[in-house]
């Protein structure tokens, strides 16, 4: 797996752990399930900075997402 596969993974089990997290929160219940998704995103990010060759910077994220979505479609 690259580190742009796992850069991508992570950051979009964060945001959809965030929202089912966020709407535990508002009706008032426990989110177990989101908790460990979100550990699982932040496992891949970290595991995604250490696959970086050259580290992760900012500009690699949109990169990352271009590059997953062309893996895709091809």
């Amino acid at each position: 797996m690259t580190f742009e596969i796992a850069l991508v993974s992570g950051s979009v089990l964060a945001v959809l752990s965030g929202v089912s997290i966020m709407n535990a929160w508002i009706e008032g219940r426990r989110s177990r399930n989101a908790a460990v998704v979100l550990a699982i995103a932040a496992g891949l990010l970290v595991w995604a900075a250490f696959l970086a060759p050259d580290g992760l910077q900012f500009s690699d994220i949109p990169r990352a997402f271009v590059t997953v979505i062309g893996l895709i479609v091809n």
